[in-house]
C-alpha cells in the first residue's frame, strides 16, 4: 500500500516515475519487480496518482513502499511549506533553484512550474538511507529528479524511452546528460540520438527492455490456415495500443478500408485513449465500422487470449504532430511471444525488432497504400504468416529476453551478477 507521509524509511534508491501504477507502463513495473529480486532496496516515486481501473498483474508482486509527490503543489500548500523549511538551508537547495529558474525561463510551462516544489517534497522526505535517485523518462521525472538530487547532493540516474527523448528540447536533454551519472535507453535509433547530444557518449548505454516470457506462455495450439476466402471465418487483425496519434490508427483504418471486397477480415483493437471516439468515427465513415470491435482496455491474460485467436497483429506507428514517436513497442514483442505474425513500419527502433521480409513486414509510415497491401497479401497467405511468425518468435527469444536486459541494470545499480531468490 502507498506509504503516507514521514513513514517513508529504508530503500536506498527512489524510482521517480510520471504515474504509478499504470497499464501501459508494465515494462517499468516488470523492471523495479525484477531489481527488487536482485536485492534492489527501491522507494517508488510517483509525480501522479493512478488513474487505471485496472493493473497488471506484476503490480501486486512488487514489494517497494510507494511516495506520492503532490501532483498540483499549490493544493498541498501546507505540505510543500513544510518541506521547504527543512531543507531550504541545504547547501544544495540554492543550486537546485537557481537551476529550476533557468529552465523555467527557457520554458516556461506548468510540468516545469510543478516541478520544483514536487522536488522540494521529494527532498525533504526522502528516506535518510537513499543514495541514488533514478528517473524514468527524460522529461518532467528527469527535472525534478535532477533538482531534488541537486538539494540531497545524490548522484542520479534515467531510462529513457519515447516521448520523453522526441519531444523534449535538445538544450534540456544535454544538460541533464551532463548532470547526471548513466542513462540507459531501449532502442539503438534513441541510444544514437542521445549519445550525439552528450559530450561523454559513454555515459548513454542501450538496454531493450525485452519480455519476460514466465508471463507469456508458447500457446500449445497451431492457428487455423485462415486466407479471407470464407465470410463465415474471417481474418483476424489484432491490434493492441493506446489511441492516440503516434500509433498510426487513423492510417490503418484508411489502409483496412481500401483492402479488396473479396477479403474477408475483423479488426479487433485493445486500448483506450483520448482519440478513441474519432477513430471510431472515422470508421462509420470509411464504411467499416461494422467489422472492427473496439475491446478497450483489458487484463494482461485477456490481451494473450486474443493474441492467440488473432491472425495478424497489426501497429501503424508514425511521428505525432508534436513530434512524439514509440521507441520499440513492446507489444510486438509480446505477439511475437504468442507467434503472431506482425505488420508495422520503419519507423524508430522497430527494424530493431522487425526485419522485413523476414520476422515480419515493414512499410513507411503514413502510407495506406503500402499497409493495405501487406496486409492483404499476409491475409491470403496463412503459410507466410507461419513462417514470419515461426522466426520471429526464435528472434525474439535470441535478443529480446528481459533477463539480459535486467543483468545489465543490475550490474549498472551495483547489483550481484546471480539473481536473489524471492522468498516473500
Amino acid at each position: 500500500m502507498p506509504l503516507s507521509r514521514g513513514q517513508v524509511a529504508g530503500p536506498t534508491v527512489a524510482f521517480v516515475l510520471k504515474g504509478y501504477p499504470r497499464l501501459s507502463e508494465a515494462f517499468i513495473a516488470q523492471e523495479i519487480h525484477a531489481l527488487e529480486n536482485r536485492g534492489l532496496d527501491i522507494l517508488i516515486v510517483s509525480l501522479r496518482h493512478p488513474t487505471d481501473d485496472r493493473q497488471h498483474p506484476v503490480h501486486d508482486e512488487i514489494r517497494a513502499p510507494i511516495l506520492y509527490l503532490p501532483e498540483y503543489p499549490k493544493h498541498e500548500r501546507a505540505r510543500v511549506v513544510a518541506a521547504w523549511r527543512k531543507i531550504r538551508k541545504r547547501p544544495g537547495y540554492a543550486r537546485a533553484k537557481a537551476q529550476w529558474k533557468s529552465d523555467y525561463r527557457r520554458e516556461p510551462s506548468l510540468p516545469r512550474l510543478n516541478a520544483f516544489p514536487q522536488a522540494v517534497v521529494l527532498a525533504a522526505e526522502a528516506p535518510v538511507a537513499l543514495r541514488q535517485l533514478h528517473a524514468h523518462y527524460l522529461h518532467t521525472p528527469a527535472s525534478v529528479t535532477w533538482y531534488a538530487a541537486l538539494i540531497l547532493d545524490l548522484p542520479w540516474t534515467c531510462s529513457a524511452h519515447a516521448r520523453d527523448i522526441w519531444t523534449a528540447p535538445d538544450w534540456d536533454k544535454r544538460q541533464k546528460l551532463a548532470a547526471l551519472e548513466w542513462l540507459v535507453t531501449c532502442t539503438g535509433h534513441g541510444c544514437s540520438h542521445l549519445q550525439d547530444l552528450c559530450d561523454f557518449p559513454r555515459k548513454v548505454d542501450l538496454v531493450y527492455h525485452g519480455l519476460d516470457f514466465a508471463r507469456f506462455p508458447v500457446p500449445e495450439q497451431r492457428r487455423a490456415d485462415r486466407d479471407g476466402t470464407d465470410a463465415g471465418d474471417p481474418v483476424v487483425l489484432l491490434s493492441v495500443g493506446r489511441a492516440v496519434q503516434k500509433k498510426g490508427y487513423h492510417f490503418l483504418l484508411k489502409a483496412l478500408a481500401e483492402l479488396r471486397g473479396d477479403l474477408h477480415w475483423r479488426f479487433r483493437h485493445i486500448g483506450y485513449g483520448p482519440i478513441l471516439a474519432e477513430l471510431q468515427h472515422q470508421a462509420l465513415e470509411l464504411g467499416i465500422a461494422d467489422r472492427i470491435d473496439w475491446l478497450g482496455a483489458m487484463s494482461h491474460d485477456q490481451v494473450i487470449e486474443h493474441y492467440r485467436q488473432a491472425d495478424l497483429f497489426v501497429l501503424a506507428n508514425c511521428v505525432a504532430e508534436d513530434g512524439d514517436m514509440d521507441g520499440l513497442p513492446n507489444v510486438m514483442m509480446e505477439a511475437q511471444s504468442q507467434k503472431l505474425a506482425c505488420i508495422s513500419t520503419t519507423l524508430s527502433g522497430i527494424p530493431e525488432l522487425i526485419v522485413d521480409g523476414e520476422t515480419g513486414l515493414l512499410v513507411a509510415p503514413e502510407n495506406p497504400a503500402a499497409l493495405s497491401a501487406a496486409v492483404s497479401r499476409l491475409c491470403r497467405e496463412p503459410q507466410l504468416r507461419t513462417r514470419l511468425s515461426s522466426n520471429g518468435f526464435e528472434r525474439l527469444h535470441l535478443l529480446f529476453s528481459h533477463q539480459d536486459g535486467i543483468d545489465l541494470l543490475a550490474d549498472k545499480f551495483g547489483l550481484s551478477p546471480e539473481p536473489r531468490r524471492n522468498n516473500a
